[in-house]
């Protein structure tokens, strides 16, 4: 019993103590509000004397008063900094956002000048593969009515440029474009097979430029004119080829068999090649024969070189074509210099 009751003494006094500086804070800061209040409840006087004979100006305010104008000064000034370092900042914004929207704009019309570009190639395409498909023989019907489900046909391209405008314009001209040329796809492959399954008939069929690299030059056309040596006038049956030189590749023109491997003393040394159709091509004035009688040969072999053997006036290759017992003009049939 002793001991509790020294303990709830104990506790009794740490209590009292606690309560007595509580009270005492509370005192102390009670004098330091209402000294501080005093302060600011302080009258001044403030005057405003000018240098001229003027009214002095004078007004009475208090400390509380005082500081709270400084407060609200600093306040404002310090707003105005702010929001003027602000609007600086968005004006810089602003000028880079308008000189990158005046790059876009140029680029844009750029793209749209190529935009245009690209609509006028598309026209001259379709004009060239409708031609091509035409002569080909190739039926474009199914090809038009595949495409007019699918909105491809260039026809509306052109047409959509009347009912769309701006950027949407040139999206629309865009899709419509691919759109054609990916239809545009199939004609051409057919075009493709086409050449491939005729590969042949134009490897049988004299075609190209009978010297190897595309040289020479046409010295005599084919037809009515004055022979060079006789001065008579008579019928060139051939095309005369010059080179300026001997020794120039000459090629057969076509796959076919030498027929003939042969000595004249008006063609020289010639060589006569049969191709299929009833086709034959004489090659005259050669200085050098690489061919013999029998053998089989296929298009752009070379056969000799040019010369100027037999009634010649210089080194040349007299090119003739004969279809079955007439002969041709070979201009006819060299549509292809080669460039190997």
């Amino acid at each position: 019993m002793a001991k509790s009751r020294h303990y709830k003494k104990i506790e009794k006094n740490a209590v009292s103590y606690f309560l007595n500086c509580v009270q005492s804070g509370l005192h102390a800061v009670g004098k330091i509000l209402v000294k501080f209040f005093k302060i600011c409840d302080s009258k001044l006087t403030i005057m405003i004397v000018p240098h001229s004979q003027g009214k002095v100006i004078n007004f009475q305010t208090n400390v509380f008063a005082l500081i709270f104008g400084i407060i609200l000064v600093l306040g404002i000034v310090s707003s105005f900094v702010y929001f003027k370092r602000q609007d600086m900042g968005v004006r810089t914004e602003l000028s880079q956002a308008l000189k990158e929207n005046h790059d876009l704009l140029a680029s844009f019309d750029e793209l749209r000048d190529e935009n245009n570009n690209v609509l006028n190639s598309a026209r001259r395409f379709k004009s060239s593969l409708s031609q091509t498909l035409s002569l080909l023989g190739i039926n474009q019907s199914v090809t038009v009515a595949k495409n007019t489900k699918s909105d491809s046909d260039l026809n509306s391209l052109f047409d959509i440029q009347e009912q769309a405008s701006g950027s949407s314009r040139e999206v629309s001209d865009m899709k419509q474009l691919s759109a054609y040329l990916e239809s545009a796809i199939q004609p051409i492959e057919q075009i493709g097979k086409m050449l491939e399954s005729q590969e042949t008939l134009f490897t049988d069929i004299p075609n190209i430029w009978p010297i190897k690299g595309g040289k020479g030059h046409i010295s005599q056309q084919f037809g009515q004119t004055t022979h060079p040596i006789t001065g008579l006038w008579y019928i060139h049956k051939g095309l005369d080829i010059s080179t300026y030189g001997v020794g120039d590749p000459i090629l057969a023109t076509a796959n076919g068999q030498v027929v003939t491997v042969a000595y004249d003393s008006s063609f020289g040394n010639y060589v006569i090649i049969k191709h299929k159709h009833g086709i034959y091509t004489r090659y005259c004035h050669m200085a050098t024969v690489r061919a013999h009688k029998g053998q089989f040969v296929s298009q752009r072999d070379v056969i000799g070189t040019i010369g100027n053997t037999g009634l010649s006036t210089g080194p040349h290759l007299h090119y003739e074509v004969h279809v079955g017992s007439d002969v041709v003009d070979p201009a006819k049939y060299v549509n292809i210099k080669l460039t190997k």
